[in-house]
């Protein structure tokens, strides 16, 4: 039974015994490990950290929004690597999609935001998710989180009653927890690195409840390092979106030996953010089908 299962025990538990593992004496004996230096020391309490002078509207945040600013942007990938499968994520700012342009050039699945905190619904969700699935394409819903709004249960109920929910069709993917750098104020909503592990853990525990699914995580790793002090208890079970706009994929977080999805750009020609699954089509199609 995964650890992070148990409640806010198991989660506890799994954060101690990751605290012994990240002493100097035991990293030497665990292959892979994590040195000191890459768990950062608590953060001090947080002030108000906006990615711009001015604060954007509630509801209009996307998936990568502050990944730029605190990760940079490089070059493209190369192509000439194992089979990746080309997708998408969409949200309010794409408006109507044109998703037969989308797969005729080579776009397989899509993500599409649903909500965001407790109150925002994406105006352009039916469009672009069932368009996207009229069109051909896997298709699924992202949820933004908003860990300083309300609970990671009441979050993933609002997720799932507004088009984040799950069938197996063979055509539609489990939702997406989309948690990452706060566009709106303190870069971690406010909260403690116990806090914010708990609140990741409600949302997920209440979302396969609803759904008989693991959600997927979208995060940046260097935000959940700041933000979760690294912690590695969803990795076994929560597949790993992660975005980072370079040549390669670059540091995981810890928990997760691989990638399940790669955002490594929001340049797109036809919709800005392009992702590649790490692998063939026929591991997207498994992935939909559970």
């Amino acid at each position: 039974m995964p650890v992070h299962r148990s409640g806010t025990t198991g989660r506890a538990l799994i954060a101690a015994v990751a605290a012994l593992l990240t002493t100097p004496a035991l990293l030497l004996a665990r292959p892979g490990g994590a040195s000191a230096a890459d768990i950062p020391a608590d953060p001090p309490a947080e002030t108000s950290t906006e990615t711009s002078a001015e604060t954007p509207v509630r509801g209009s945040a996307h998936m990568g929004m502050g990944i730029i600013e605190h990760d940079g942007q490089g070059a493209l990938p190369r192509t000439d690597r194992a089979p990746q499968t080309e997708g998408v994520d969409v949200s309010g700012h794409q408006g109507n999609v044109n998703w037969a342009a989308l797969w005729s050039s080579g776009v397989e699945w899509a993500y599409t935001k649903a909500t965001e905190g407790s109150s925002y619904k994406n105006p352009h969700f039916t469009q672009q998710y069932n368009g996207a699935y009229n069109a051909g394409l896997i298709r699924g819903a992202y949820h933004f989180a908003a860990p300083d709004g309300s609970s990671g249960a009441h979050q993933a109920d609002y997720f799932v009653d507004n088009g984040g929910g799950w069938s197996r069709d063979g055509r539609t993917l489990p939702g997406v927890l989309d948690i990452e750098w706060n566009p709106y104020g303190a870069a971690c909503y406010g909260k403690t690195r116990d806090q914010m592990v708990d609140w990741i853990g409600d949302f997920l525990d209440t979302y396969r409840s609803r759904t008989g699914r693991d959600a997927v995580i979208y995060t940046a790793t260097s935000w959940w390092k700041t933000c979760t002090g690294n912690y590695p208890g969803f990795g076994a079970t929560n597949p790993l979106w992660l975005p980072r706009y370079s040549t390669t994929v670059g540091e995981l977080p810890a928990g997760w030996d691989f990638h399940t999805i790669w955002q490594y750009t929001n340049k797109g020609p036809i919709v800005g953010d392009h992702n590649r699954f790490n692998g063939a089509l026929a591991r997207v199609q498994a992935l939909a089908n559970g």
